[in-house]
């Protein structure tokens, strides 16, 4: 573990290699798994605005969803609030694009349409975020997922470190000054 700007972030995201291959995955970490993707404080109402400027382009099962158990939940695993997610696995924002499943707020952003480009915790994947308010600290790791073995061979085949990959995220999240020093940290740590 490396220690940055009080963040812990696990050496495996300077280490292990990362680049999304939707054609391979088709979006699988959408449609798969137990809970939905984690919410800041601060996303929730824009979750809400989301819902109400995209029902009309989810799918019928995911306005269903929404309109019996809203867009987002307290997930008591993880302790925050999340993304609604049917019992398939399904995210109540996922649209498909032909076979490939995508963000219909991520679309939305791309289209110029709204501001918001999904949720953090989205844009920062395959890095989950830890926190622990009573003791004022971030974890930052990586989840490995066997969904995701296509980008971790073509990462590593194009030699793109996973914080390499997720610079615009991680930017978005804690800012230049925080990227340039883990940056800076990943050229330390392999003799650069």
């Amino acid at each position: 573990m490396l220690e940055i700007q009080n963040k812990l972030i696990s050496i495996d995201i300077i280490e292990k290699h990362f680049v999304c291959q939707l054609n391979a995955c088709k979006g699988a970490c959408c449609w798969e798994g137990d809970h939905g993707a984690p919410l800041e404080k601060e996303e929730v109402s824009t979750i809400e605005e989301m819902k109400i400027k995209l029902f009309d382009r989810l799918r019928p099962s995911a306005q269903e969803h929404i309109n019996k158990e809203g867009a987002y939940y307290f997930d008591e695993y993880n302790k925050c609030d999340s993304v609604g997610f049917e019992a398939d696995g399904k995210c109540v924002f996922l649209i498909q694009d032909g076979i490939k499943s995508i963000c219909a707020i991520e679309q939305a952003h791309a289209n110029g349409e709204v501001d918001f480009k999904k949720p953090i915790s989205c844009h920062l994947y395959p890095i989950r975020v830890q926190k622990n308010e009573a003791i004022e600290y971030e974890a930052l790791n990586y989840d490995v997922w066997d969904i995701c073995s296509a980008a971790c061979q073509h990462g590593k085949d194009l030699g793109v470190p996973l914080y390499e990959f997720a610079k615009a995220p991680l930017i978005r999240k804690y800012g230049e000054d925080f990227y340039n020093e883990l940056e800076a940290a990943a050229e330390f740590l392999k003799g650069e």
